[in-house]
């Protein structure tokens, strides 16, 4: 059978509506099929129809596109455990604590993703299927968070005494509004028709007969301007007042505290630019004794086993500093950049690099202090070594 030939009957097909699904077909123009799930393709769509197994093998699970070998089952690392196990139409799922997600392609708990693009929702929640999945919202939905996590909502119908001014849009609702806000009509007198009467033009004055002013209007539109004038003069009296205090109480401050640095040499000395004041005993007890990275080498104490307060405190100097923080200090015990990109984006990749690292085979205080010295961040081995933190702000 000749291209031709071929292209002609692939043509026919589609024209009169049966579409492959596969979008593959064999050299005589058949359509491949699809394996079904939880089977196994034993040889691939080419000169004949595709060939299937009826299951995959053990320790495998069944390909998504039905075309393809199964694949070799994920395991999850020590310290993750397993949510569900490997079968044959589904892989492993590793359950990582609330908001990560396990990335079998690194085998970590990676922070999820967010919707982030306008009129855009979440079609599947972040967990142990996998990250989070968004969509533009389909017509008859919508989406305005800036940052979603939520599915698109259902679009709001107009009520009979309402006219749509703007229909739903993915990043927005329906605008409705109330039909008698925006038509101007005139009342009738009596279910007659005398308000045109009274409107058409005299013949014998040539002027038009208008209806009479209602007095009672008027008077209640000068009582409310009268009393909307009285709130707003009362609030810049108020807000007047408060600053007026506020900027004296500032005033006597200030005195109280120079006539008290005045008063106190040791103030003069002690105080800084910057308002922070150091306590000597707290100096002394900050400085790294000579011997720390040598000992550091030595500590074979893990880094898991510290008490909760001491990793907050190392957590958050890596987190504050960002020349020499947690990104320096996760090249420096072996992490890839991808990694590390994917620990940034989380609200705390200090926490998650340090909680991850903690994980592995040999995650001693000793190996920590020394990557820690290698970054220059001798602050942080005090914090690992001692109790508390030398410097307090008063």
């Amino acid at each position: 059978m000749g291209p031709f030939v071929i292209c002609a009957f692939l043509l026919l097909k589609v024209t009169l509506g049966d579409v492959c699904t596969s979008g593959q077909f064999t050299e005589s123009g058949q359509c491949c099929s699809l394996c079904p799930a939880g089977s196994q393709v034993l040889e691939k769509c080419g000169k004949e129809d595709t060939k299937c197994t009826p299951s995959c093998p053990k320790g495998t699970f069944f390909s998504s596109d039905g075309l393809s070998p199964c694949i070799p089952c994920t395991k999850c690392p020590s310290g993750i455990p397993t949510h569900a196990s490997c079968s044959g139409t589904q892989d492993t799922q590793c359950k990582c604590r609330i908001g990560y997600f396990f990335l079998s392609q690194h085998g970590l708990c990676a922070p999820c993703s967010k919707c982030t693009r306008a009129g855009e929702g979440v079609t599947r929640e972040c967990g142990p299927q996998g990250d989070t999945q968004c969509q533009i919202c389909a017509p008859g939905t919508f989406s305005e968070e800036r940052i979603s996590t939520k599915p698109c909502n259902t679009c709001t119908q107009c009520s009979d005494i309402e006219v749509e001014i703007r229909s739903c849009m993915p990043n927005s609702d329906t605008l409705c509004m109330d039909k008698k806000l925006h038509i101007l009509s005139r009342p009738a007198l009596d279910g007659s028709d005398a308000p045109r009467e009274e409107e058409e033009t005299s013949s014998a004055t040539g002027t038009p007969n208008l209806p009479p002013k209602a007095e009672g209007s008027s008077n209640n539109i000068l009582a409310y301007v009268s009393v909307l004038a009285a709130v707003v003069l009362g609030l810049i009296v108020y807000v007047a007042y408060k600053c007026w205090r506020s900027c004296k109480q500032k005033r006597a401050l200030s005195k109280a505290r120079a006539a008290e640095l005045g008063a106190s040499p040791e103030g003069e000395k002690l105080q800084s630019d910057s308002g922070v004041f150091l306590d000597s005993h707290s100096i002394q007890d900050n400085q790294p004794s000579k011997g720390t990275k040598r000992d550091s080498k030595q500590d074979n104490r893990l880094y898991i086993n510290l008490p909760p307060h001491r990793q907050e405190e190392v957590e958050r100097l890596l987190q504050e500093r960002e020349g020499r923080g947690w990104r320096q200090l996760g090249a420096a015990l072996g992490y890839e950049p991808e990694q590390l990109d994917l620990f940034g984006r989380g609200e705390a990749p200090a926490h998650t690099l340090l909680s991850n690292w903690a994980q592995k085979e040999g995650s001693s205080l000793g190996l920590l202090c020394s990557a820690l010295a290698r970054i220059e961040r001798s602050d942080v081995v005090t914090a690992l070594n001692s109790p508390m933190q030398g410097v307090s702000v008063v």
